[in-house]
């Protein structure tokens, strides 16, 4: 008996003209782009938080969700009535990937052995439709951040019984990915970080968080568990500031607490946005540093402060986002797409779940394919080596080789070298022009 009154998702083309009706216009998965099938360069996943336990509130109403394991009102049944409609949608949308927070699959007992208990009931169902589907878990993470009890972090609270707590939640976490077959393990820190400087010992909180990191990396290499353990960053909100700011500030904690074979990042677009900065830029970072690990998809908006965790339809982002994807071969070693994003709150019918999920499927294949052929013809990569060539000879090379030793030799150089040369050195970045060319990409490999 189907639970979702949804067709399987095909993939259809542009046959049917430029209106979305359930079904996929670029997405096709097994179609080969750069050398790969396209299900493998962007090996989607589904949020188990927001796709099955956000009821679509706002600060300013309650929830306009509407779903069929409402009509569950106990917490349990409710939990293992959820795993039953999560791997249809799977399946219906040909998705080969989830991701969870522990706290998102089952409800809390009293004590955390209580909660273990319940855990262990809803595990058990996913396991088997796991193995019944051949649907796989890109990550599971911990929440150490909904509960009260963590109003003042878990890994940085100055309560020690909650670090205790903290670290036993997340003993359980890394049995069930041990368990599931997780491919990543994530860890957001979702309020490691400050309200207040004045009440605050940053050096202690951030010591106590990278001790408890290697406490976990201990206990997974006990267990045989070999994800690839992922840090996502975020400057703030819930806290007014957090530890993990963005990709610079989370790669510098790494090499300073001897983390970083442990640890590559999960990057977030909207994430990158409060720091200020592009998804792409934050991208670029992990990847010409080697960290980076996995991706959520979802987008903001450019009106609204915070975090809007949109379903991603900005082309031109997707594009970007590919294209560092490309240029780094993949999405990390064991990296995916993950969609860390919601309906919005007017969209509240049950399909409008499989409607938001094409959207950002189809969004991110149309980004490969235009980031693939921006690869092939090397436009981008001709792009950089043209503008950097004055480093391939003479005193550039020099510069970049080590032949230049000193400032010295740098004055010798330029110290007659009149100002009218200096300016012929530089050259324009005909930089609309290259924008508009990104554009035209855009709309020809779209065309094809």
């Amino acid at each position: 008996m189907s639970l979702w009154d949804v067709d399987k998702i095909e993939y259809v083309g542009r046959e049917q003209g430029p209106q979305e009706s359930l079904a996929f216009h670029y997405y096709d998965a097994e179609r080969v782009v750069a050398g790969k099938k396209m299900k493998d360069w962007l090996r989607f996943g589904v949020a188990w938080w927001h796709t099955f336990n956000q009821e679509l509130v706002d600060p300013f109403g309650v929830g306009t969700a509407q779903r069929g394991y409402y009509r569950y009102s106990d917490p349990m049944d409710q939990a293992l009535a959820k795993v039953d409609y999560a791997f249809e949608l799977f399946t219906k949308l040909g998705v080969e990937y989830f991701c969870f927070h522990d706290r998102d699959i089952a409800p809390e007992g009293d004590t955390l052995r209580e909660t273990n208990a319940n855990l262990d009931k809803v595990v058990d169902r996913i396991e088997g439709h796991m193995k019944s589907t051949g649907v796989k878990l890109l990550w599971n993470t911990s929440s150490l951040f909904t509960n009260p009890r963590f109003v003042s972090g878990a890994a940085t609270s100055p309560f020690a019984d909650i670090f205790a707590y903290a670290g036993g939640q997340l003993k359980k976490s890394l049995e069930i990915g041990k368990r599931l077959g997780a491919e990543n393990y994530v860890f957001w820190g979702g309020r490691e970080g400050y309200e207040n400087l004045w009440n605050t010992q940053m050096k202690r909180e951030t010591d106590h968080i990278a001790r408890f990191f290697h406490l976990c990396a201990d206990y997974a290499d006990e267990i045989g568990f070999d994800a690839q353990f992922l840090i996502e960053p975020k400057p703030k909100e819930p806290t007014l500031h957090q530890y993990d700011f963005d990709a610079a500030t989370a790669i510098e904690f790494l090499r300073a607490n001897d983390l970083t074979d442990v640890f590559k990042l999960n990057l977030e677009g909207n994430h990158a946005n409060l720091a200020g900065h592009t998804y792409q830029h934050e991208i670029r970072v992990a990847r010409e540093s080697g960290f980076l690990g996995s991706l959520d998809a979802n987008q903001g908006d450019k009106l609204i402060g915070w975090d809007m965790d949109e379903f991603p339809t900005d082309l031109y982002e997707t594009v970007a986002v590919m294209w560092e994807v490309l240029a780094a071969g993949g999405i990390g070693p064991h990296g995916g797409l993950n969609f860390d994003a919601k309906p919005r709150r007017t969209s509240f019918y049950a399909e409008d779940l499989f409607r938001t999920h094409v959207a950002g499927m189809d969004a991110y294949a149309a980004g490969l394919l235009v980031a693939a052929k921006m690869h092939e013809d090397k436009y981008i990569e001709n792009l950089q080596d043209e503008r950097y060539s004055s480093y391939d000879s003479g005193i550039g090379k020099q510069i970049e080789d080590g032949t230049v030793t000193s400032l010295a030799q740098l004055e010798d150089y330029a110290i007659d070298k009149p100002q009218s040369e200096l300016i012929e050195a530089t050259k324009s970045d005909h930089l609309e022009s290259v924008k508009a060319t990104v554009n035209n990409y855009m709309v020809d490999a779209l065309s094809e």
